[in-house]
């Protein structure tokens, strides 16, 4: 007698071929729409789920876990960050978590490089001020930035998205200075020519671009407080495109419009998908609607990974991309 497909929720719409395999190795339930679901829906998807398949719009928080059913035995996270679910919570409940890690590096150091490249030479200004009709002509003195060759980056989280931004980096000229919570190994280090600073005030007080690439947790929120931010020089640049609880938020935008910050790439938010209005209001910050990983190459290759991992779990082995700590 054949064994019988596990129930897999899906709770956003992914890529055609994705959910096209997925119908053809397990019993499906997708969303057509492509909107997040409620609350009241996820729980829901998780008490007859025996697999779910959320996204970053889903909090699967204790209280959403504490209304799982006994058939629920993994979480396949359709994305790298996991903050937006109770992973001890899912420990104590049996429920192994994975995520999609690896194939999200290069488009996001793409974006995080377009950033560092756009604030400074102000971009986005001189696009706005294109389509207003406000241009008259080349000026030697109308919209000048900075250049970034023989600029200091400092990369907050030398992951693999860490690396590989100051791998581009490198190519423009900047010299790469980071905080981790580890010192990369000693070869990466050397390749990359980078200067590694275990105290993060000290290397924010140096350096002209702050690039944040470190996930958020427990540690992380904040990490670049209101008096962190302070220690920046008035000059200096900040690019987010990990999470946007990372940095107080309020205290960036005021610091913003009184120019002790010269200016921000955000493509995160610390409360998405709204977005602090004072930071809309201002002209030295490049906003992006979360999209760092959009491309069509890296939502196939994360659907891709979701499989792996269901079918090797299915199958009664460990998942190549289980979460188990939290780190950065």
């Amino acid at each position: 007698m054949p064994q019988k497909k596990p129930l897999v929720v899906v709770t956003r719409k992914l890529p055609d071929v994705i959910e096209t395999r997925m119908m053809e190795l397990f019993q499906v339930r997708l969303n057509l729409d492509d909107s997040p679901m409620s609350k009241k829906a996820v729980i829901e998807a998780m008490k007859s789920a025996d697999i779910l398949v959320p996204t970053v719009t889903d909090r699967i928080d204790a209280a959403v876990l504490g209304e799982a059913g006994p058939n629920l035995k993994l979480i396949a996270n359709y994305g790298t960050g996991v903050d937006h679910i109770d992973l001890a919570g899912a420990r104590k409940r049996n429920i192994v978590v994975t995520n999609t890690p690896d194939v999200l590096t290069e488009d996001t150091a793409d974006m995080t490089m377009a950033l560092i490249l756009a604030v400074p030479r102000r971009v986005c200004e001189g696009e706005r001020a294109l389509r207003s009709g406000n241009w008259r002509g080349w000026s030697p003195t109308w919209m000048l930035g900075h250049r970034i060759n023989g600029k200091r980056l400092g990369i907050i989280g030398m992951g693999r998205i860490g690396c590989a931004v100051a791998k581009r980096a490198r190519g423009f000229g900047l010299s790469i200075h980071y905080h981790n919570r580890r010192r990369v190994h000693p070869d990466t280090e050397a390749e990359l020519e980078a200067t590694y600073w275990e105290s993060l005030d000290q290397m924010l007080a140096r350096v002209d671009i702050i690039s944040v690439n470190c996930p958020h947790t427990p540690a992380t929120y904040h990490l670049l407080s209101a008096r962190r931010l302070k220690l920046l020089q008035p000059h200096a640049y900040i690019v987010n495109t990990s999470r946007g609880e990372v940095i107080d938020e309020n205290a960036l935008a005021r610091m913003l419009k009184t120019g002790e910050i010269a200016g921000a790439g955000l493509d995160v938010f610390e409360h998405e998908p709204a977005v602090n209005p004072k930071l809309v209001a201002l002209d030295n910050v490049v906003l992006l609607p979360h999209m760092g990983s959009a491309t069509f190459e890296g939502r196939i290759d994360m659907g891709s990974k979701v499989l792996i991992n269901i079918r090797t779990f299915v199958d009664g082995h460990a998942p190549p991309d289980r979460v188990l700590v939290e780190t950065f």
